[in-house]
């Protein structure tokens, strides 16, 4: 195999915050609804830093910003669903990226599991996890969950993050091979 060279701009320098925002809006990744019930109703927040941990014990990692609204919610949540979209949930992915949207209504496909987390029917997969470990970071908060379960639905095309908007991927639905 060989490798053409390729001729780009000069490199633009940028500093901390900036770098790591410009690194990461040309870095696609996998969009997550992570939902949970509390006292108040329920809770979510679309999140783009879900990733597996390991699996003894089975775990997955995200970040939240801050430890309020939504995301305080979930950290206080006994259990809570990692919802692993698809390009069928671009609309409602995007709802719950934006604070004061209408969220959990009816025409949105809701219901809730026995154990009371607010779950979206027609996902791929719907993760019911349990904190583990928190560890704050300035604002932000990172998560590793342990999976207790998984509810699992039907595939269609998978979703990225890219550059601040969700793309649909090529897809081949594996049942029809």
């Amino acid at each position: 195999m060989s490798f053409t060279q390729v001729s780009s701009p000069e490199p633009v320098d940028f500093d901390g915050a900036d770098a790591l925002k410009r690194a990461f809006r040309e870095h696609p990744a996998g969009i997550s609804l992570i939902t949970a019930q509390t006292s108040d109703g329920p809770v979510g927040l679309t999140a783009s830093s879900v990733a597996s941990v390991g699996i003894d014990p089975p775990a997955l990692s995200f970040s939240v910003t801050r430890a309020t609204g939504s995301a305080g919610g979930i950290l206080s949540a006994d259990s809570y669903l990692v919802h692993l979209l698809d390009n069928r949930h671009a609309s409602i992915a995007q709802l719950f990226a934006v604070s004061g949207s209408d969220r959990f209504t009816a025409d949105q496909g809701w219901t809730h599991l026995e154990t009371g987390e607010p779950f979206l029917r027609n996902t791929r997969v719907a993760l019911r996890c349990r904190t583990l470990h928190t560890l704050g970071v300035g604002s932000s908060v990172i998560v590793v969950a342990e999976v207790l379960g998984a509810h699992f639905g039907s595939s269609s095309a998978p979703m990225v993050y890219h550059d601040r908007v969700f793309h649909s991927l090529p897809w081949q639905n594996p049942d029809l091979n």
